[in-house]
């Protein structure tokens, strides 16, 4: 059973029609079991703890739910992959914000509509990736924003600050909390370490490289840049140290001896 999720992609692939696209397939998660449980756990604590807590500052009338929808999906990025740049606090925080805001604003110029809904989700992402706060739960935010019905128009900018930045910090509280104790980076530094299989000079990649090849690439990676560098620097660490090793003497049978 342990073996199933890897399995799965080969036995979808022979079941579909022709051959399967790439794109149809999962991608390999780098994540075992100890991690994946790790994660689940981590989300039901972020969850309970910010709707146990939210609801401390529940003004009693049940008009607004303390506990958004959207936070559910802060729960898999803060938990799941708290090295992701989407996950950090900032992000949180200030996407979270800025899309409350927008969305507040879209509906009441545009009305609970579909463009109401379309341009506080595009607006949001457009701010966000000037503020760098790109954080993908805020676009259900701005949704939630204009779409959330009589209640969210009701209270009008005053959503803003409860519940969503309530529950945004609340939930960035959690995760700072629980990773740490379950030994993991967050608010996530990439930490500058020595490497046993640093390259030699002439194979190291300096900053301004990586750079120029990141904005080469002309798109968003979900990963720190300080942490790419860390994986560059470490796989050519190991190619350089692969073609220093000497190869491996194959000695020939004697004559008349069996191999």
């Amino acid at each position: 059973m342990a073996r199933l999720p890897r399995r799965l992609p080969a036995w979808f692939a022979a079941r579909l029609p022709g051959r399967a696209p790439a794109w149809l397939l999962p991608p390999p998660l780098a994540m075992d079991r100890r991690e994946r449980a790790r994660a689940a756990a981590g989300a039901f604590v972020g969850i309970a703890m910010t709707a146990w807590l939210a609801s401390l500052w529940s003004p009693g009338d049940g008009a607004v739910p303390m506990l958004i929808a959207p936070m559910g999906a802060s729960a898999v990025l803060l938990f799941a992959v708290p090295a992701s740049p989407l996950a950090q606090p900032w992000p949180v925080l200030c996407g979270n914000l800025v899309a409350a805001l927008v969305g507040i604003s879209a509906a009441k110029l545009l009305g609970p509509t579909m463009l109401g809904a379309a341009a506080a989700v595009g607006v949001t992402v457009a701010l966000t990736s000037l503020l760098r706060s790109l954080h993908p739960p805020a676009g259900a935010v701005a949704l939630t924003a204009v779409l959330g019905g009589p209640e969210v128009a009701e209270a009008g900018y005053r959503f803003v600050a409860t519940p969503v930045m309530l529950d945004s910090i609340l939930i960035v509280v959690a995760a700072i909390l629980y990773n740490h104790l379950t030994g993991r980076s967050y608010p996530h530094v990439a930490h500058a370490t020595a490497h046993p299989h640093a390259p030699p000079a002439q194979f190291q990649l300096s900053r301004e490289e990586l750079d120029e090849v990141l904005a080469d690439y002309g798109e968003a990676l979900d990963i720190d840049r300080d942490d790419l560098e860390a994986l560059v620097r470490e796989l050519a660490g190991r190619a350089s140290q692969a073609q220093r090793m000497p190869p491996t003497p194959v000695t020939a049978p004697a004559p008349g001896r069996a191999p």
